[in-house]
């Protein structure tokens, strides 16, 4: 496995396809787990639990049917305070309208979505969309 995030965000759009009402996502991992706490704050996702077996971290996540589409953003663009607020075209296209849905954002002050990284004035790395 390459990317673990791509995997677990194609892994919950493919259970909220088939209207499952969970997804267990193999394997957890720190980035995984705080791009989901960012999920669930904006309340796509409901609660999730982390499951060390081991060999593997496993999280088993509670899927609400509020997820039309999310994905990984690759390349990583970088995006400064003013991007944030006006969202330029190479990150806009992930989004079906700049009110809806979220671009989840690495800052230094930790993974947030693009909304509140914009209300505390700071730039970061776009990893993911959800919307």
């Amino acid at each position: 496995m390459v990317n673990p995030l791509s995997n677990a965000l194609t892994t919950i759009y493919n259970n909220e396809a088939r209207r499952h009402n969970q997804a267990i996502i193999m394997p957890g991992s720190k980035l995984v787990i705080n791009v989901l706490r960012v999920m669930q704050k904006e309340g796509y996702i409901g609660e999730f639990e982390q499951i060390d077996d081991g060999r593997w971290s496993k999280v088993v996540v509670q899927l609400l049917g509020r997820v039309n589409k999310c994905g990984p953003i690759t390349p990583r663009y970088s995006l400064s305070y003013r991007d944030m607020i006006s969202l330029p075209d190479h990150v806009r296209k992930y989004l079906p309208s700049k009110e809806i849905g979220i671009i989840i954002v690495s800052t230094s002050k930790g993974i947030m979505s693009h909304k509140l990284a914009a209300a505390n004035r700071l730039g970061g790395v776009a990893l993911g969309y959800v919307f």
